[in-house]
């Protein structure tokens, strides 16, 4: 396979802002026309909901699609800018270039937004394009690999299937910008590929996200929304809260507040809720329900093998050695360490690498102007 470079630009078509609009019209008929195989697939793939299917998947990518189709004269627009003492007597302007053939690896976990989202600002760029779905969601795979290339221009569009292996050859290439969604792990193999060619790269990669519940908060209220984070897609989420950080008296009053809450959101048997998706892959079940072991089941806690069904669970009184806060649980499991006091929360938080995002629950605004106080290296969501 050869790629990268500019003779890969269909003889300079993608540039064309009419090229541009086109494909990003035709990506959102696809996501029209092709709505119910969509949820069909993912269906099969992970017993998705078809509101989270509508809501995360769809209705988030045509949002990007018509953002894009709105703002597109503007971005492509030279930009002028102010002349320094070398360039006083030029005129001086930024001028933005598509780069060429774009790599795009997407995830399991949102297996057509992590393709589609990129790929609008892909195509909104000038790019040509080859998007690499994740091989575990295979219906969802297949409807883009069999349907999507239909819709879009095929010379400057290429779906590769495949696994480990056909990633690793493609990898292989010279890109001249790759885009991966996905772990840590196989983030260092993408970036060690991107490396060889000095291929510019976005990674966007997993962490354990903190959430702070301060003892004045409102219980029921951070419990819905704990709830809600957790266990939408069944906890398969980049951004859901991974642990929570409180004291130990706001422990045992949070415990019946999130009872409360997976009741009222998925009945009192969760298992048969329609509105509950299951894990991706036996693998997945099997690394989640290892983590159960961790502190003390006071939620939850029931699997089934056969159904990759793990109920929403939360554990109390978790160690920070223990197995559920070494890595990223990627489930319907929420893990609750306790500390005496916000102090305390700040410090385990900066002790531990770097998460995508972070979540405070305060009544008082004092408690939560103390974290944008704290070290710059706390991020905040």
């Amino acid at each position: 396979m050869e790629v990268g470079g500019d003779q890969w630009l269909c003889g300079w078509r993608t540039r064309a802002a009419e090229h541009r609009v086109s494909q990003l019209e035709a990506l959102r008929r696809f996501l029209d026309e092709k709505k119910q195989p969509i949820l069909d697939a993912m269906a099969s793939d992970m017993r998705k909901p078809p509101f989270e299917v509508e809501l995360s998947e769809i209705v988030l990518v045509k949002n990007e699609v018509n953002y894009a189709l709105n703002n597109l004269s503007s971005w492509m627009k030279d930009e002028f800018v102010e002349k320094n003492l070398v360039t006083q007597l030029d005129t001086a302007f930024i001028r933005k270039e598509p780069y060429g053939v774009v790599l795009i690896i997407g995830a399991w976990n949102y297996p057509l937004n992590l393709i589609l989202v990129p790929l609008v600002g892909a195509i909104a760029a000038g790019n040509c394009v080859i998007i690499k779905p994740s091989e575990i969601c295979s219906s969802t795979e297949k409807i883009l690999a069999e349907t999507l290339p239909s819709y879009l221009d095929n010379d400057c569009l290429a779906v590769v299937t495949g696994g480990p292996a056909e990633t690793t050859q493609l990898l292989e290439n010279k890109f001249d910008y790759i885009f991966f969604t996905g772990s840590p792990q196989v983030g260092k193999i993408v970036m060690a590929a991107a490396a060889k060619h000095l291929t510019p790269l976005t990674l966007e990669l997993g962490g354990k996200n903190p959430c702070y519940v301060a003892d004045e908060s409102d219980l029921q209220n951070v419990a819905n929304r704990l709830v809600w984070g957790r266990c939408f897609n069944a906890g398969q989420t980049c951004i859901a809260p991974d642990y929570v950080l409180c004291s130990a008296e706001t422990q045992e009053k949070l415990l019946p507040a999130l009872r409360q809450a997976i009741t009222q959101f998925f009945g009192p048997e969760p298992r048969e809720s329609p509105d509950f998706a299951r894990i991706i892959s036996d693998k997945q079940f099997q690394r989640i329900r290892a983590l159960l072991g961790s502190g003390r089941v006071a939620i939850g806690g029931q699997t089934d093998e056969r159904e990759r069904y793990i109920a929403p669970t939360v554990l109390a009184d978790v160690q920070p050695s223990e197995p559920a806060m070494q890595e990223e649980i990627f489930g319907p499991v929420l893990p609750i360490i306790t500390v005496p006091n916000v102090d305390e929360a700040i410090a385990f938080i900066n002790r531990r690498e770097r998460p995508l995002a972070m979540y405070v629950f305060a009544s008082d605004s004092k408690v939560d102007m103390g974290w944008e106080q704290g070290p710059a290296s706390l991020p905040r969501a």
